[in-house]
């Protein structure tokens, strides 16, 4: 190139007008998770949300920022890139849930070493499925084009959630008391956690590949890893309209082990009868293929439970009931009883 000639910033890596494609292309995605609330369209500076005063006594805003994590691997490996934005709400939604807030918008940021809106659109078509899962609005986001940062056909994501719940009614685990019952609701899978582990168990020490269907196993193992996280906020939010949620824990990174005893009181701890669910086979075969200690398998994986609720003994039934209907699989899992100062707060029985 002569020291003269014009350079656009094209010339450097970033295609602005291709930029421009994909926000035209996404903005039926974006459309289709609007809710009562939503001011603004797409290609604003900042999304606007008006919040219904009227709705609550005193509002409280919960919010949340996740992304997730290497399970990005398998969608880069495979090339599909549809779902992986449904594991990006569920990570942010499923945890302010817990506290009892109701999602109320989403953003998502995207950063690539080279746009191809094609596959930007199938990871915006992930998102906004997430959002409609959620009842909350995808109201913006970040497309970062940045040629050198990623390598090719690579991305990253993150992303933002904002809900609310009426101070009164917050959930944060304080009125949790020996005697309750503790409800295990099931996960899809490995949801987006412990990815690392288990890519370097099943790949590497295994050699086994995205192809590979283990017996007893209906998928093959691309497909089982690459279900996305379920979304619990819908079923939540019916329970909390008739029934007493005391605490809830979102099982992500440190799995029940670390996750529970972010929601219990110093004098409690949760004893478990991890007979009372069936762990899927994904686990068992992790465990056994990387010679797991089940200290170190709960610790990392959820092992079948993506969400734990803390409720009352004379409740449990009707909850139990309800999950089902509500299409969830859902078991009473153990206890909540006395901890002294120097006891773990999970006890697996």
């Amino acid at each position: 190139m002569s020291d003269n000639q014009k350079m656009t910033y094209k010339d450097a890596g970033v295609d602005i007008a291709a930029g421009n494609q994909f926000v035209q292309m996404i903005k039926p995605l974006v459309k289709a998770t609007h809710r009562s609330g939503v001011l603004s369209d797409i290609g604003g500076f900042g999304g606007l949300f008006a919040l219904n005063g009227s709705k609550y006594a005193n509002p409280t805003l919960v919010a949340s920022t996740d992304g997730v994590g290497t399970k990005l691997k398998l969608a880069f490996a495979l090339d599909r890139h549809d779902s992986i934005g449904i594991d990006l709400v569920a990570m942010c939604v499923n945890d302010i849930i817990v506290q009892g807030a109701e999602p109320l918008f989403f953003l998502d940021y995207l950063a690539t070493g080279k746009l191809e809106p094609h596959k930007a659109v199938e990871i915006m078509q992930g998102i906004s499925a997430g959002c409609q899962q959620a009842g909350c609005a995808l109201l913006g986001g970040e497309t970062a084009e940045m040629p050198g940062m990623y390598a090719d056909n690579e991305y990253d994501l993150a992303g933002f959630t904002v809900g609310v719940v009426d101070r009164d009614q917050l959930i944060d685990g304080s009125s949790i008391n020996t005697g309750d019952k503790v409800i295990g609701i099931a996960s899809s899978g490995l949801h987006s956690n412990g990815y690392s582990l288990a890519r370097k168990i099943l790949f590497e020490k295994m050699a086994l590949n995205f192809t590979s269907q283990p017996a007893g196993f209906d998928q093959t193992l691309g497909e089982l890893l690459l279900t996305p996280t379920r979304i619990y906020v819908k079923s939540i939010l019916n329970l909390l309209r008739d029934f007493t949620l005391k605490g809830m824990a979102h099982i992500t990174g440190g799995g029940l082990l670390e996750n529970i005893p972010r929601i219990l009181p110093q004098h409690c701890k949760a004893v478990l009868d991890t007979q009372s669910w069936t762990i899927p086979a994904i686990f068992e075969l992790l465990k056994e293929g990387g010679n797991l200690e089940q200290e170190e398998l709960h610790r990392t994986f959820n092992c079948g439970i993506g969400m734990v609720l803390v409720v009352p003994d004379n409740q449990v039934e009707d909850i139990l009931i309800r999950l089902n209907g509500l299409g969830e699989q859902a078991c009473r899992m153990g206890e909540i009883a006395a901890c002294k100062d120097d006891q773990a707060q999970v006890i697996l029985a």
